[in-house]
């Protein structure tokens, strides 16, 4: 028994110490992606800004959308997604950071890649141009929001864990407890007005009714073609049709100045700190996503 317990102890030192490197590491490499956007003022330029993956945070790409709207020598930018979705208020942050640059005069159009969903689709919204490959993952249109329950397992094991709440509502979605009723009707509601949202800025950016957008927002996905069909993007085309199209509406003559920040290579460090960082969310709850899974 001494020995199994030794054992036990080891593993969790071992598990916690690699969770703790994982977050320094993680927390090093946002640090370096905030010092800035470093530009030269010769040339007229595309800025690209790019989202990548789940959307769990939203200050880079804020930050980079701040920067860019506010130089000079960008004349326009390309938002490249390619991303399932994921936190509704990092979506919206996101999505205010587009706008706000759009709407300050500076050209902004959106390049789908491979699937733009969901939260992904939310923040393209932002853009004055939305550009899918006829073969892109969008729409998604929806809020969904998860909660582990171990009751059962519990019970099995015979752990019981005892709440003390200050109101009826308070812990509402613990894991050791199952949802009443009352509990349901409440967290529909929580889905229901963030839903509402999405909605209405569907509603707003893509001038379409809010009848139409209702029909279409069941949580379906479009291919890039039938998005197109459907109003909720402007064209069709690749990357470079983007680029095209942002150096024109940037007023820039001849072949544009591409500019972006460097990224390291994604690693199987990084992917495996993205699945933690996604479960430990999850775990978590009371979290709304916008999000394709």
């Amino acid at each position: 028994m001494s020995k199994k317990r030794d054992w036990l102890i080891g593993l969790g030192i071992a598990v916690g110490t690699i969770l703790l490197i994982i977050l320094l590491v993680s927390y090093i490499s946002q640090k370096q992606a905030y010092d800035g956007v470093r530009l030269s003022s010769r040339g007229e330029k595309v800025a690209v800004v790019e989202l990548l993956g789940p959307i769990y945070d939203s200050r880079r790409i804020v930050q980079e959308f701040k920067q860019y709207g506010k130089h000079g020598s960008v004349k326009a930018i390309v938002f490249r997604i390619d991303s399932p979705g994921g936190g509704v208020a990092a979506s919206q942050e996101i999505y205010e950071a587009v706008r706000r640059v759009r709407d300050g005069g500076k050209p902004i159009v959106v390049s789908m890649g491979s699937v733009a969903a969901s939260g992904g689709y939310y923040v393209a919204c932002g853009a004055d141009t939305i550009m899918a490959n006829p073969g892109t993952t969008t729409g998604s249109i929806g809020v969904m929001a998860e909660f582990p329950n171990v009751k059962e397992l519990l019970d099995k094991v015979g752990i019981r864990f005892e709440i003390v709440k200050s109101s009826r509502f308070k812990g509402t979605g613990s894991p050791y407890q199952d949802f009443t009723a009352a509990d349901r009707r409440y967290l529909q509601s929580w889905v229901d007005d963030a839903f509402g949202q999405f909605v209405d800025v569907v509603v707003e950016e893509r001038e379409l009714s809010r009848e139409k957008v209702l029909k279409l927002a069941d949580g379906r996905v479009f291919t890039g073609k039938q998005a197109h069909e459907l109003g909720l993007v402007d064209l069709l085309g690749d990357y470079e049709e983007a680029i095209r199209l942002a150096a024109h509406m940037g007023g820039i003559k001849g072949e544009p100045t591409i500019v972006k920040i460097r990224r390291r290579r994604i690693t199987l460090f990084d992917l495996l700190f993205q699945q933690i960082e996604g479960v430990v969310r999850g775990l978590s709850g009371m979290t709304l996503r916008y999000s394709l899974n």
